[in-house]
């Protein structure tokens, strides 16, 4: 196991630990530190046993506070999972009916009628001005 170093407070401490996790526990070892100076520079220098407590208990708080937060979060997420749970639960919407107009028969026969009429009269027109250019033979 191997044997690290940590600064507390001012004070060196020896401490041990798995291999591969000196990393973690210089880490750790920091926030307590940030703690104990918080508590140097107000309270003064103060027992080494004493010091150490009131860090640790300033950091179990800041945990606490941390794990609080974290409860309210997961409940908003539990909510959102069941809010979407709960639409894809739910049926598709029925599809919208859009009724388009439709023009009745009879307009249609008429301007059919009508169409047919006017080509007529197209035509007729056609033939008379075709008859008009014609030069007479007799």
């Amino acid at each position: 196991m191997p044997e690290v170093t940590i600064h507390i407070g001012g004070r060196g401490f020896e401490v041990a630990c798995q291999e591969g996790e000196e990393q973690y526990l210089h880490s750790a070892a920091k926030m307590l530190d940030d703690e104990a100076q918080v508590l140097s520079d107000q309270i003064g220098r103060m027992p080494e046993a004493r010091m150490l407590l009131m860090a640790g208990l300033m950091l179990a708080d800041k945990t606490a506070a941390v794990e609080d937060k974290i409860k309210v979060v997961e409940a908003k997420l539990a909510e959102r999972e069941a809010e979407i749970d709960n639409l894809k639960a739910m049926p598709a919407p029925e599809p919208e009916r859009i009724e388009v107009p439709v023009v009745p028969d009879s307009v249609t026969d008429t301007l059919a009628e009508l169409a047919a009429r006017a080509e007529a009269l197209a035509a007729s027109l056609e033939e008379k001005a075709g008859d008009d250019q014609t030069p007479d033979s007799a």
